[in-house]
């Protein structure tokens, strides 16, 4: 049993305070969908929690399985089991999946049939294995083989920074349901960031919370997600009049 503990985070860049008190905790096989408006920390909460330089944390703590995460880079905490899917997943050139598998403490014995066994119910061609990792792919390619690697390397929590940026409905199908699997037979916790409750209608979470101005400001059950298609975020968020952007991060 593995969890992410978040408690009263708070973290700035050297000019604006962007995380304002985030508690969250998120435990194996839960999905917890994190809903906002643009603008208010959602992806600058997910490169917090996984270490990405350029953001101070100023108060507050970050635990997995009772290690303290904030004073840890990114290759430490992704060893723990910690796995960042990205809005836009980086192309890197002469790294392979294979060479990822070779470096990690997770990969499981046997993994190379593993791994083209995924590949195929993922829809990834054989020669993608052999690429450089997301090198000159489609973004819908590119979030499948994200999902490669999260599955291949058996992590315990995920942060899904708008998986279905990219995928068509059919690859959002697949990606979506083999994430879901993961959370059933291996325990995976699942943090989701989305805009779009049509994600959840896939991938359906267990909590859904509303991420207004760098914290949590409502949380409850998948009938939230239903609200907020419905509503928009007008109830917890203030006038446009009184609003402040944090500078325009999403």
């Amino acid at each position: 049993m593995s969890e992410l503990h978040i408690e009263n985070l708070h973290a700035r860049t050297e000019e604006t305070e962007i995380l304002q008190g985030v508690n969250l905790t998120i435990r194996s096989g839960e999905v917890h969908a994190l809903m906002g408006p643009n603008g208010s920390g959602k992806s600058t909460l997910a490169h917090i929690l996984m270490g990405r330089s350029g953001y101070e944390v100023t108060k507050g703590s970050i635990s997995l399985d009772g290690h303290d995460l904030t004073k840890l880079g990114t290759s430490e905490r992704a060893q723990l089991g910690l796995f960042l899917a990205m809005q836009y997943p980086l192309e890197i050139e002469g790294v392979t999946l294979q060479d990822v598998m070779n470096e990690s403490t997770l990969a499981p014995e046997g993994f190379q049939e593993s791994i083209e066994e995924e590949s195929r119910n993922l829809g990834l061609e054989e020669n993608d294995l052999s690429r450089g990792i997301n090198l000159d792919m489609s973004g819908g390619e590119k979030k499948r083989m994200e999902t490669l690697q999260l599955i291949s390397l058996r992590s315990r929590i995920a942060i899904l920074d708008e998986l279905d940026s990219g995928l068509d409905i059919d690859g959002l199908r697949i990606v979506s349901s083999r994430i879901e699997r993961a959370t059933k037979e291996d325990d995976l916790g699942v943090l989701v960031i989305t805009h779009y409750s049509r994600l959840l209608e896939e991938l359906k979470p267990d909590y859904v919370h509303v991420f207004v101005d760098g914290k949590i400001v409502a949380s409850g059950d998948s009938s939230l997600a239903d609200e907020l298609e419905r509503d928009g975020y007008e109830k917890w968020t203030p006038s446009t009049e009184t609003s402040v952007t944090l500078g325009g991060l999403s």
